[in-house]
């Protein structure tokens, strides 16, 4: 599959108007007619091999604006998956409001950790892609029995917390992610959750993350000794997995050479914290896209030649 298209929705995700609101755009294979509705209207039918496609439901970094992941979706969606992205402008924290994968941040303290989703916004996007399969040019287009959860920095941060909340939920996937948690809400220095998640976990990180490295001071470490969060969360927060040929279905990909914004392109120099990132000496964009892409195959399309990939795939730790 190669032709790509997309179409705009919109969700309720709750909140004080106008902070409720987030918009969404949905990747699809795609198939042209030549017919008057793509000359007119530009609209493509959703291409018939594959359908129902499996889900990606991408949840961004803080004010990263989703059209960074058009490089990732446009990918995905050419292999066969629908790939949702978002934009929500809600309150952070501390009174500012921004671009947000939506956080609720009473559920991430030691009272209430892990008896609800930290991310609210994943059930309303999923009814709105309910309400989006059942009219217009995706209408059963979509298999909401078969969804992956990916994310960016605090956007797979929220997906690690909150996946098993969601039993369609069959995989995870996040650059530049961990679940080390910030003292100010009461957890113990140097604290790592354990992910809420009952399925494979693919973590991918840059080796120059200047974002994660100028962070270490909300989880009371000393950033010249502490350990690389998202290694420790590999190791600490995620659950025993069944195992595969080679060893267990959660991975982590470290890509000598890359940044925390690796994945982001274009990266926005006006907002978020990327004045704080390495620099990156190579784009490893398509090479990590295409281990999602085989890792989702695998896990949400349940392909028998996609787990043999996977299981050939050199310089991955597996757990």
């Amino acid at each position: 599959m190669s032709l790509v298209r997309s179409l705009w929705w919109a969700a309720r995700t709750g909140g004080r108007p106008p902070f409720d609101t987030a918009h969404l755009k949905v990747y699809y294979p795609a198939t042209a007619h030549g017919d008057d509705a793509e000359r007119l209207a530009g609209v493509f039918p959703p291409a018939p091999d594959g359908m129902p496609y499996p889900v990606v439901l991408f949840l961004s970094g803080i004010n990263v604006g989703q059209d960074a992941y058009r490089r990732l979706a446009c990918l995905l969606a050419a292999g066969g998956f629908a790939v949702v992205t978002f934009d929500q402008v809600a309150e952070l924290f501390g009174g500012q409001y921004g671009l947000t994968p939506g956080v609720d941040v009473d559920a991430a303290t030691p009272r209430t950790y892990g008896t609800r989703p930290t991310c609210p916004a994943i059930p309303a996007l999923l009814d709105a892609l309910a309400r989006l399969n059942e009219t217009g040019p995706l209408k059963g287009a979509l298999d909401l029995d078969r969804v992956a959860l990916g994310g960016h920095s605090a956007g797979g941060t929220v997906a690690l917390q909150s996946a098993r909340f969601f039993p369609q939920v069959k995989a995870v996937f996040a650059w530049g992610t961990h679940t080390m948690a910030a003292t100010m809400l009461g957890w113990p220095a140097g604290t790592v959750l354990p992910a809420q998640v009952t399925c494979p976990v693919l973590l991918g990180a840059g080796g120059n993350d200047g974002v994660v490295d100028g962070s270490a001071d909300r989880y009371g470490e000393d950033p010249a000794t502490r350990r690389d969060p998202v290694t420790r969360t590999f190791e600490e927060a995620l659950p025993e997995s069944p195992g595969s040929v080679r060893g267990g279905d959660h991975l982590l990909a470290v890509y000598e050479g890359a940044n925390h914004f690796a994945i982001a392109d274009p990266v926005d120099p006006t907002v978020a914290r990327a004045f704080l990132d390495g620099p990156a000496s190579r784009d490893v964009l398509p090479q990590f896209g295409h281990l999602v892409m085989v890792f989702l195959g695998a896990h949400l399309s349940q392909d028998p030649g996609a787990r043999a990939a996977l299981d050939g795939f050199d310089g991955l730790r597996r757990r």
